[in-house]
């Protein structure tokens, strides 16, 4: 209970030697400028290519926008606090409450926006014709706000919750602040848990139903236009499985208290991986459409001539 009503909180962070705080700085701010340059090249490509104005792509642009506000959240500290001794690590509360409730926005708006792009393949595939009709424009910006915002008020109500109680540790034993290693109670841990489930719950009950519905739909009609746009779902598919394990591991090592160190990485890795896979994969498939489009155009002005 020492240092309880203090302000001033000690953030663990990243156990690095002396020796090694170089290379670790490099590996990490390399990590952090690939996920900044890469979504943010995505988000301005979609803007100014009209004929990349899809839901599908749209959606991307959701997704990197996340991506970015989650390395953002954390990387920063990260980076400053490699050159500081592990005893000098301080962070205000008010600070380590801001990044907290921004990592949970993060994680959650990963799961929600996931969840509507499935459901956007959904009725692409199984729905081509009505596809038009039902995923206009304006419905991917009232899905989009639903996404953020369903998730913004759980988190709010989490971290609410959280900083009505007394504080009962000073010392924060992750890379970063979260809800679960800045506060430890009953009523949070059961909250937190719930409101965790049940958002893995929901993203994968409805994911899972998506994907299996298009399989049907695919092995029925032996399309292989179709199959062929099914295959680009596995790469969401692929993305989505990542984000739920990595996800998940962090949830269960946050209950056992001596297995810190691998929470760490495991921490660390659920913002590096999911964020540059995402760029990777939705890049690959923008560029393609561009190749596509390119060729269509030229070929329509060679006719033309």
């Amino acid at each position: 209970m020492e240092n309880q009503t203090s302000d001033i909180l000690l953030l663990e962070g990243l156990q690095v030697s002396p020796d090694a705080s170089i290379p670790a700085f490099i590996l990490l701010l390399l990590i952090y400028i690939f996920i900044m340059f890469s979504n943010i090249v995505l988000v301005i490509l979609i803007t100014l290519d009209s004929s990349l104005h899809q839901p599908m792509y749209l959606l991307f642009c959701n997704m990197s926008i996340n991506d970015v506000f989650g390395a953002t959240t954390i990387f920063p500290r990260m980076l400053r606090d490699i050159f500081i001794a592990s005893s000098d690590r301080y962070i205000h509360y008010v600070d380590c409450v801001i990044q907290a409730f921004c990592v949970h926005i993060y994680a959650g708006s990963s799961h929600t926006i996931l969840m509507i792009m499935a459901f956007d393949r959904y009725v692409a595939i199984c729905n081509p014709l009505q596809y038009a009709t039902i995923m206009t424009n304006w419905m991917v910006v009232k899905l989009s706000v639903l996404a953020w915002a369903v998730i913004f008020v759980m988190v709010t109500i989490l971290v609410g919750l959280s900083v009505r109680l007394s504080r009962c540790r000073w010392i924060i034993f992750n890379p970063f602040c979260d809800n679960a290693s800045l506060f430890n109670s009953h009523v949070k841990m059961f909250y937190g848990l719930g409101s965790a489930m049940a958002k893995m719950a929901c993203s994968l009950c409805s994911v899972t139903i998506t994907y299996l519905r298009i399989s049907m739909v695919c092995l029925s009609r032996k399309n292989q236009a179709l199959n062929s746009k099914a295959l680009q779902t596995c790469a969401h598919l692929t993305v989505y499985i990542i984000l739920l394990l990595s996800g998940n591991i962090i949830i269960i090592l946050h209950r056992f208290e001596n297995l810190s160190d691998h929470r760490k990485l495991a921490s660390i890795l659920f913002h590096v991986v999911p964020p540059s896979l995402n760029a990777i994969i939705y890049g690959h498939q923008i560029k393609a459409v561009r190749e596509k489009n390119h060729l269509l155009y030229r070929d329509i002005r060679n006719k033309n001539k």
